[in-house]
């Protein structure tokens, strides 16, 4: 049976200095998604002006269908400007309000959620009340809730992560968000281990995934630990990475891959994004069995 994935979050153009490119994480995840032939598809809202035009058009030539995505008629598309360190890490300056802050609740991506395998969110997208409140709607009827806790400064605080983790089934954290983690929720861990196996406690979480940079990655499922090294590249940017991560690891799951094998997909899969500039570089399956 084939299987199906939502995505809802943002979809926006990342402004670098050499000009700008098709992302934001709730898109990218999608998009990968599809690359690796999982059908997905995405919930969001673009404005009614070119940016917005030139983003369906950019999925379009993908062949990922729109038509969950809302032209919003006051709000515009949004905007991202993205600085990258010495390290090629990146920050952002992420504009609001924006079309992605009004998602409108429908009977059409409520019903798309309802046939979904999974629904995968973030936090980002709940800095607005409005697309918030249909966020919480739809999770209400996913079968399995995947959170992309995607922490984006100065857009969340601890009652609304506390809100969106006690949704989650499975859940997509970084090093650094793991620290803020820690201790804004009182956790105690000295362990990355002990950590997870404390937030999987507190909020009934089945599958943590804890990325770590060029350090690799580490999954918690039902109290057992599985890690891997990564896989070492020249990184050109790490816009994305995290996102490709996350939708490989979201389809060699269900599609029931050992959990080691689901791991070092990820890994792979995010390392080469990492290696390439901006979040979407064509790729094919081909690179699971590439050594990169």
């Amino acid at each position: 049976m084939q299987n199906k994935v939502i995505t809802i979050g943002e979809i926006l153009w990342d402004v670098f200095p050499e000009g700008k490119k098709a992302g934001g994480s709730s898109m990218n995840v999608a998009l990968n998604l599809h690359k690796q032939n999982i059908t997905s598809s995405f919930i969001s809202a673009v404005g009614n002006d070119g940016n917005g035009q030139e983003l369906l058009d950019f999925l379009s030539s993908n062949h990922f269908a729109t038509d969950l995505i809302q032209v919003h008629t006051e709000l515009p598309t949004s905007t991202v400007v993205v600085q990258l360190d010495a390290n090629h890490q990146a920050t952002y300056t992420i504009k609001q309000p924006v079309a992605w802050d009004d998602i409108e609740l429908t009977d059409q991506n409520t019903e798309a959620v309802k046939q979904a395998d999974a629904l995968v969110y973030c936090s980002l997208t709940c800095r607005d009340a409005r697309s918030k409140k249909t966020i919480i709607s739809l999770l209400e009827n996913a079968k399995t809730k995947i959170f992309d806790i995607n922490l984006r400064s100065p857009f969340y605080e601890k009652n609304l992560i506390s809100d969106l983790l006690n949704y989650a089934d499975i859940l997509k954290i970084n090093e650094d968000e793991i620290v803020w983690v820690k201790d804004t929720f009182g956790l105690t861990g000295n362990t990355d281990e002990q950590l997870l196996k404390q937030l999987a406690n507190q909020f009934n979480i089945g599958i943590i995934c804890l990325t770590l940079g060029d350090k690799g990655a580490c999954v918690l499922k039902e109290g057992k630990l599985f890690k891997h090294p990564g896989y070492k590249v020249q990184v050109a940017d790490t816009v994305g990475a995290g996102d490709a991560f996350l939708a490989t690891f979201i389809a060699c799951y269900l599609q029931g891959y050992p959990m080691e094998t689901t791991l070092d997909n990820a890994c792979k899969v995010g390392a080469f994004v990492a290696s390439q500039v901006g979040a979407n570089p064509d790729y094919n399956k081909k690179i699971y069995h590439m050594a990169l």
